[in-house]
């Protein structure tokens, strides 16, 4: 049986290669071998990145999700919202109290609220810096 591209090669003005060469043993082109434009690493620097992306994004969530719930004078004795709490403490455990005022909403907003700006900055910064390796 032959191929079916054959009289294209052998009509074409030029030396049409219609099969590329491949390399004894794979499938692959040898094209593939060439080093890839940009990240060397491939997918695991994109994977690395994509994962602390997503934990800086999953950690500024849980912070944020709390001002809101305590600006909106949620349930305190409700499981998810205890959960909420127990969750954007640990968080911002290093951060409490650095800002004193009185009403304290606004407290709550600034000393929760800087920890999930701080989570998103460094992470997606350390994201950025993961994918030009």
């Amino acid at each position: 049986m032959s191929n079916p591209h054959d009289h294209i090669a052998q009509n074409a003005p030029y030396n049409a290669n219609v099969n590329p060469p491949y390399q004894e043993g794979t499938s692959a082109p040898y094209e593939t071998n060439r080093r890839r434009a940009g990240n060397s690493r491939g997918l695991g620097a994109e994977r690395t990145a994509l994962v602390i992306h997503t934990l800086a994004d999953i950690a500024a969530g849980f912070l944020c999700l709390w001002i809101l719930l305590y600006l909106l004078d949620a349930n305190q004795a409700n499981v998810f919202v205890d959960f909420v709490h127990g969750m954007a403490d640990w968080l911002a455990g290093w951060s409490q109290d650095i800002f004193m005022m009185k009403p304290e909403g606004v407290r709550v907003f600034f000393n929760y609220g800087l920890p999930a700006l701080i989570y998103l900055a460094v992470g997606h910064g350390a994201a950025a810096w993961v994918r030009r390796l």
